[in-house]
């Protein structure tokens, strides 16, 4: 595989459709999306990814069913318990991005704990976006200047922005067939490539992911430059 993306952003799309078309609950749905999360989390550190990125769940997703809502919220904890361990011994260091507020306790007191059970780890750095707007994100960052009386410029909201921690998205994928980002990562997309997959998010396989990386690799990013500007064999032409 050739140009291998550093940090790629999955907005996981299709899972309650996944779960209605086999007449199952739409809660199914999304604990056969935590099982294709928990593949593409592990295939990413194979093949050389260094960050992913994923839209777990949006500030607007409150408006769901109740019911899916605690559904979700139960998954969350379940997977705190379940998962972290695996994902530690893997390498891999967990941040949870995203409004808190609106957490339980004992939800809060599991994420940092992960993060911190987790902090010292290289291989692949995990980002989670839960309870996570991108509108949320700049508001929330020019707030944090303000609040320090620091002037809002583009070089100081980048920094205060929830993922500064690391690069921005160089692809971000959206399965379930929907051609937008919905409200993801608006201030750090800015140059991503996009890449939209017609499988429900629980199908998402390791296979569709190598589709997407390969799509990526044939795409030239030219950051607003001519074709001549970023290859350097046409420059020394």
């Amino acid at each position: 595989m050739a140009a291998i993306p550093h940090h790629i952003a999955i907005v996981m799309d299709g899972n309650g459709r996944w779960a209605t078309r086999r007449f199952l609950p739409r809660v199914a749905g999304h604990k056969k999306g935590l099982d294709a999360l928990r593949v593409c989390v592990r295939h990413c550190g194979e093949v050389g990814v260094k960050v992913l990125t994923v839209f777990a769940f949006s500030s607007e997703n409150w408006n769901r069913p109740p019911e899916e809502v605690s559904g979700l919220m139960e998954l969350l904890a379940g997977a705190l318990s379940r998962e972290v361990p695996q994902l530690h011994g893997e390498g891999v260091r967990i941040h949870f991005i995203g409004d808190r507020s609106r957490l339980s306790d004992k939800v809060q007191a599991g994420l940092a704990q992960a993060e911190k059970a987790t902090a010292g780890n290289t291989r692949l750095v995990f980002n989670i976006c839960f309870n996570y707007g991108g509108r949320w994100d700049v508001a929330q960052a020019a707030a944090c200047l303000a609040a320090r009386g620091e002037p809002i410029t583009e070089h100081s909201l980048d920094r205060a922005m929830a993922l500064a921690h690391v690069s921005d998205p160089d692809l971000l994928i959206r399965t379930g067939g929907e051609q937008r980002i919905s409200n993801f990562l608006l201030w750090q997309a800015a140059y991503s490539e996009l890449y939209f997959s017609d499988k429900l998010w629980p199908d998402f396989d390791p296979a569709a992911l190598d589709a997407a990386i390969a799509d990526y690799g044939r795409r030239e990013r030219r950051f607003g430059r001519t074709s001549e500007q970023t290859t350097p064999a046409r420059q020394a032409a």
